[in-house]
């Protein structure tokens, strides 16, 4: 009878139908601010070391004018990073604040400041204010402005949803700040690892605020707990690096980790089963008057 020829660096079955591990850059997500948005900041410093060649008051406009295209492009920095959040979501919310479109609006009036230093006026300051107005609206595009998959959802629950899920990020962003003093790279890579199981909680309970209520001592309670210990294994191992604590640390975000993972699945296997009722009621009513879907 034929037999596998099975060895060391020979391909298991087995082993292969079973769910690979996830690398250490899964989820990871691209700075949506790129080299673009941050080259301009460059014209608000050229325009601050400018400003001392003249009097004043032409000190004074410059000053202004780099105030606003400083202001601007940090504005659309943060524009740009809500914008993806935004779009990374299958339900979100429209920005409360515009930040690309006051982004715009500052660019054209730093540049009209800046105009007005050396050509003073009305026509050549608006000229170029509306230009650059105009240029960086295309360039940058503008903020959403409506909520999308927002159909059907309780406002009222989904504010909850973001003040929990606020909270929830709270304490992750406690833990990446305790876990550098432990000044391990590898225990920090764990922790983002850890984070990243945790937001796709997150998010599942964003889709559906249904599921908060099973999942708040997840996102309460089991995190205040993770970041506390996390501060306690950072001052140890900062002061006497121990292999036991290290140890003992990474055993409980393994377990953490798994617990939040098997909550992500548990919720979106419920969700499965409810669109399941909904389809079953809506086929009996739908047979009950009359219609037979064969």
């Amino acid at each position: 009878m034929a037999q596998r020829f099975g060895g060391k660096f020979s391909p298991d079955p087995e082993a292969e139908s079973e769910t690979p591990p996830r690398s250490a850059y899964h989820g990871a997500q691209v700075d949506p601010v790129g080299a673009r948005a941050n080259a301009l900041f460059l014209p608000a410093a050229l325009l601050v070391f400018l400003s001392f060649g003249g009097g004043a008051v032409s000190m004074a406009q410059g000053l202004a004018a780099a105030g606003a295209l400083a202001l601007a492009a940090w504005l659309r920095r943060e524009g740009l990073r809500a914008e993806a959040a935004y779009a990374a979501r299958r339900v979100a919310r429209r920005p409360v604040l515009p930040r690309k479109m006051l982004a715009s609006l500052l660019t054209g009036i730093g540049a009209a400041l800046a105009a007005y230093r050396t050509e003073p006026g009305l026509v050549a300051p608006l000229l170029y204010g509306g230009a650059a107005t105009v240029l960086h609206g295309l360039a940058f595009g503008i903020d959403p402005l409506r909520d999308k998959g927002m159909e059907g959802i309780d406002s009222f629950q989904q504010d909850r949803v973001a003040r929990t899920v606020a909270e929830a990020e709270g304490y992750l962003s406690a833990m990446s700040d305790a876990v550098r003093r432990a000044g391990d790279r590898k225990i920090e890579a764990r922790v983002e690892r850890f984070q990243k199981t945790a937001r796709e909680l997150f998010r599942t309970v964003e889709e559906d605020p249904r599921d908060l209520t099973g999942a708040r001592k997840y996102m309460t309670v089991y995190l205040m707990g993770a970041r506390d210990a996390t501060i306690k294994f950072a001052d140890l191992y900062a002061r006497t690096p121990d292999r036991q604590a290290r140890a003992d640390y990474t055993a409980l975000l393994d377990d953490l980790e798994q617990n939040f993972a098997a909550r992500t699945r548990k919720m979106l296997t419920d969700n499965h089963s409810d669109l399941t009722v909904e389809i079953e009621v809506l086929r009996d009513r739908l047979q009950r008057e009359g219609v037979r879907l064969d």
